[in-house]
């Protein structure tokens, strides 16, 4: 019996593990809150938010994600569906 789906994390636990690493990133590449706010133009507050709350919005995520060398982890987030038929294809279309 397969028990995968009892092992889901809620959206506040993503955002939070995000936030952590996003903030063991920053530190690696030894930069304080205040060089990658600067360096990735997300206010100071916004940076500190995140880090505290995993809250922001997405196009300071993506921002800090550039600035880090992480966009690239974004690309897979929402793949294309893989059609086996021409008829999945055509019952996708008529959705």
């Amino acid at each position: 019996m397969n028990l995968e789906f009892l092992n889901f994390k809620t959206p506040h636990e993503v955002a939070m593990e995000l936030a952590e690493k996003e903030r063991a990133k920053r530190k690696y590449k030894k930069l304080t809150q205040q060089q990658l706010a600067d360096r990735s133009g997300v206010s100071l507050g916004s940076l500190k938010r995140f880090e505290q709350t995993g809250e922001i919005s997405l196009t300071s995520l993506l921002k800090l994600a550039f600035v880090l060398d992480s966009l690239k982890d974004f690309e897979g987030l929402f793949p294309k569906p893989e059609y086996k038929s021409i008829q999945e294809i055509i019952d996708a279309n008529n959705k």
